[in-house]
């Protein structure tokens, strides 16, 4: 099985070219991939296939020729992963697949088109994020309110007093699963200046990672939120970098670097 690794703010990958369709990607597969022990280790896997040969998003088949089907490290499917986005349109041109450029690629969570900019960032429109309303999370004892936004796959991003540097994230935080009953990505974040947060984040299926393209866009739409905005361009700084969100009235931009670091052949013992 031949494979690539790849990350975008050290939110990492191994991409599976897979045009036609073939292989059986079943979820021990998946998270046998992503050991980081026995496996290759990742956050998750990007198979690269052709639309129109997925069942799931054949209908986008007329307006993206590639399908990033993803999977988080477990196994489970995701509807929409924006650092993946831009590491799968960044294996897309340097496979010859895609030109430089704009294009668009299909995803669970619908089309998303990206660009590849001059200076080595991947630019993702994310569509329209919606706001869902409010919950809480429960952290080390302490719970933080946070607002429910919805990217095509479910977030709870939540402003705190406390550095969130400073706080324990090796175990699943609390939610109420009559709110988020296929789970939720939880970030936790603190304001640090003019258009800027910090954030930490507790991916579902995964752990806490060291990015998330979505959730960096459901902070920013939580950030925006605490000073009566819901447009304009804010950074939010992640353990593995800096991303860049742009939110507009009817859509809203991910931004941040892209990078693929090796490439070989896999083989697994099933």
């Amino acid at each position: 099985m031949r494979f690539l690794k790849g990350h975008g703010t050290e939110n990492d990958f191994v991409i599976l070219p897979d045009p036609d369709g073939e292989l059986d990607l079943h979820p021990a597969l998946v998270a046998a991939i992503c050991d980081r022990r026995a496996g290759i280790g990742a956050d998750g896997v990007l198979r690269v296939m052709r639309t129109k040969l997925s069942p799931e998003v054949s209908d986008q088949a007329g307006q993206a020729e590639w399908f990033m089907d993803y999977r988080n490290a477990d196994g489970s499917m995701a509807e929409m992963c924006g650092n993946g986005a831009r590491v799968f349109a960044r294996y897309l041109v340097e496979a010859g697949l895609a030109e430089p450029g704009e294009f668009a690629m299909a995803t669970r969570g619908g089309v998303r088109r990206v660009r590849l900019g001059a200076d080595g960032d991947v630019s993702v429109e994310m569509g329209k994020p919606v706001v869902r309303g409010r919950s809480v999370a429960g952290v080390g004892g302490h719970e933080y309110e946070g607002v429910h936004v919805d990217l095509g796959n479910p977030h709870l991003a939540c402003p705190i007093g406390d550095p969130v540097v400073q706080l324990d994230l090796g175990h699943q935080p609390a939610f109420d699963p009559g709110v988020f009953p296929s789970g939720v990505n939880i970030e936790l974040f603190n304001p640090v200046g003019e258009a800027r947060v910090v954030m930490r984040v507790f991916e579902r299926g995964v752990g806490e990672t060291r990015s998330c393209g979505t959730g960096a866009v459901a902070t920013a739409v939580a950030a925006a939120g605490l000073s009566g905005e819901t447009t304009g361009t804010w950074a939010v700084e992640v353990p593995g970098g800096t991303l860049t969100v742009t939110l507009e009235a009817e859509t809203s931009y991910l931004s941040g670097p892209a990078v693929l670091v090796a490439a070989g052949n896999l083989t697994l013992a099933e």
